[in-house]
């Protein structure tokens, strides 16, 4: 009897452990993410949809609708810009020369983890720190392995990180000044037809003439 009771004590506990660990290890292949972006002192809240292949990333900034588009290999990218109050709306789509600067310009990190641990929002997350081997410049990242997601245009950089960015700093293509991004949370939420596409209504220019429109409203 009493060799009984402990086979399903010790079967109870087996099953606890695993129930526990098929939830700590959600794995989402495609689905949504929405961030926090913090550039310098604002916060902008945008929604990263994603697949194995490709991945958006979507904000607001005063008026106009901002969408950037890539492929999971890099070699696509388009901006997209819907200011309504203005009839407007413009695709960039990058020239391979333009794909490959930016890649150029872009942060080559070396990761080094550390043993400082804390939950932001409902991740538990070890920190490593990130180092820019091209500036020397050193970045905090938090990463969570409570889950497991494919990158996305705003956490490729840290694709060989074991785990899923949490907090980061991200620099857009272009910009000077990091952005600090936080994940509040991941869904598998069909990503709806069309994510990854230029659709007909929008007028395609080239990414340096909408970079010189950005310049003109400045």
């Amino acid at each position: 009897m009493k060799m009984l009771t402990i086979k399903k004590i010790a079967l109870g506990l087996a099953l606890t452990t695993a129930v526990v660990a098929a939830k700590a290890q959600k794995t989402y292949t495609r689905g949504v993410a929405t961030y926090n972006i913090n550039a310098m002192g604002q916060d902008v809240e945008g929604k990263a949809y994603f697949t194995p292949d490709s991945s958006s990333f979507q904000y607001s900034a005063g008026p106009a609708t901002i969408k950037m588009i890539s492929t999971a290999k890099a070699d696509y990218f388009a901006i997209l810009v819907d200011v309504p109050v203005a009839s407007m709306k413009k695709a960039a789509v990058a020239t391979p020369g333009e794909i490959e600067e930016s890649a150029d310009s872009e942060p080559s990190y070396t990761f080094a983890p550390g043993t400082e641990t804390k939950k932001i929002g409902d991740y538990n997350c070890t920190k490593y720190t990130a180092k820019d081997t091209k500036t020397g410049t050193s970045y905090d990242l938090w990463v969570t392995t409570d889950i497991s997601a494919p990158a996305n245009i705003l956490t490729r950089s840290f694709a060989s990180v074991k785990g899923v960015p949490v907090q980061f700093s991200y620099i857009p293509a272009g910009a000077k000044v990091a952005q600090l991004a936080t994940l509040k949370s991941i869904s598998d939420e069909k990503v709806p037809a069309g994510t990854f596409k230029i659709d007909a209504s929008y007028d395609k220019i080239s990414l340096s003439d909408l970079k010189a429109m950005g310049g003109r409203r400045q």
